[in-house]
């Protein structure tokens, strides 16, 4: 059994990539990491689109492929740079949830050009840029929080009045009360918000304040992206 497993080491550590092979692989990863270059860029454009990490993402494919065209086939090596790599840590935030597909995009990519993969690696690319072209640039309806601050006796005229004028889509999701005074948070859809303004043919704003002892009504927009 030690002879054997000798053996297998002794032949994996004899197992080398020709030059004009890493060459090939190289480049094969070069192009994939190009094409997931443009993804990025197609997909991302007009939004929180990050030029540094797109970028990042051709370096991180080439270094992948040059990783695995060094451990392919050596089972010694191969565990060394495990533990080697276990120690590293990333502490980066990922500020879209999109950014992660591209991260083990870049990464696979990378694995099946070190092991001399092309085709998979074409196919997957191939499949998941068309996907990504298509389905990557939808966006999240941004959420509207209108917050009103008014006097404690007028608390069940804003809650009617917010209620009226717009059918009840508005979500109250904070209500904060004093002796003299009383504080709400409502969540809305742009979209609702707009079109109760154009049933009402008047803002709500105006709505609120003809209310009386109104302190202030603030509409805020809030989006899952966060700016870079």
């Amino acid at each position: 059994m030690k002879e054997q497993l000798y053996q297998l080491f002794q032949d994996s550590m004899a197992t080398t990539v020709s030059f004009q092979d890493l060459i090939i692989r190289v480049g094969m990863s070069l192009v994939l990491g190009l094409a997931i270059f443009l993804s990025y860029w197609l997909s991302h454009a007009g939004t929180i689109y990050s030029k540094k990490f797109n970028i990042n993402l051709i370096t991180l494919t080439v270094l992948t492929t040059t990783v695995m065209a060094v451990i392919v086939n050596n089972i010694a090596l191969s565990l060394g740079m495990v533990g080697a790599l276990s120690i590293v840590r990333f502490r980066t935030a990922i500020k879209d949830p999109r950014d992660s597909t591209y991260i083990f995009w870049a990464i696979i990519c990378g694995i099946c050009c070190g092991a001399g993969q092309y085709l998979i690696a074409a196919a997957g690319s191939g499949a998941v840029f068309v996907i990504m072209l298509i389905l990557g640039r939808i966006r999240n309806d941004q959420r509207m929080l209108i917050c009103v601050r008014c006097a404690r006796i007028h608390e069940v005229d804003v809650e009617g009045a917010m209620y009226q004028y717009f059918q009840g889509r508005a979500l109250q999701r904070v209500k904060n009360t004093t002796a003299e005074s009383c504080e709400f948070i409502y969540e809305i859809s742009r979209k609702a918000l707009e079109r109760g303004q154009e049933n009402a043919e008047r803002p709500i704003t105006d709505t609120l304040y003809d209310l009386g002892a109104v302190e202030y009504v603030n509409i805020v927009g809030q989006s899952d992206e966060v700016g870079s």
